[in-house]
């Protein structure tokens, strides 16, 4: 029953050739098996090195089989990120891209178009309706109580401007 000894590991779980997932019957399993090829009394090993290759079996089963030992053996073994702090430095503002003119397309060109084209129509419209229906273009407002007739306006004037009472 020839064994070698275990190499150095650097973790328990790969002293044990377990992952770190290992479920605590994986452990144990694992344990059992590998401390009968490096006990003592059932190696070929020489007698210190079989004691301390199975008391370093020992000692990672130990560790990894109590649920909070393992969780702080876990911590040692990965340790957290470091917080950061609760005020983030002071970040500088990215500089605005600066703005890029360019010539309207054609397509453009022609919605503006149409744009106020649409406007000018619908103000004629709106003009021409009213003046076919008699409707005053500009009437003061009915809490305005006497409308200002503007100086050197004659009367004929001021009666088409609607400033006249």
């Amino acid at each position: 029953m020839a064994s070698s000894p275990p190499p150095s590991p650097t973790s328990y779980y790969a002293l044990l050739q377990v992952p770190e997932t290992a479920s605590p019957q994986d452990l144990r399993q694992a344990f059992r098996g590998l401390s009968k090829r490096y006990h003592p009394d059932t190696t070929v090993l020489p007698p210190a090195e079989a004691a301390a290759a199975f008391q370093q079996l020992q000692q990672a089963y130990a560790v990894l089989s109590d649920p909070a030992q393992r969780q702080r053996y876990d911590a040692q073994l990965h340790p957290a990120p470091p917080l950061r702090s609760p005020i983030p430095p002071p970040v500088a503002p990215a500089p605005r891209p600066a703005s890029v003119r360019r010539d309207l397309s054609g397509g453009e060109w022609l919605a503006l178009l149409l744009l106020g084209f649409a406007l000018l129509v619908s103000l004629v419209l709106g003009v021409g309706v009213a003046w076919m229906r008699g409707v005053e273009l500009v009437q003061w407002p009915s809490w305005w109580s006497e409308p200002v007739v503007a100086a050197g306006l004659d009367s004929g004037a001021a009666k088409m401007t609607g400033l006249a009472p």
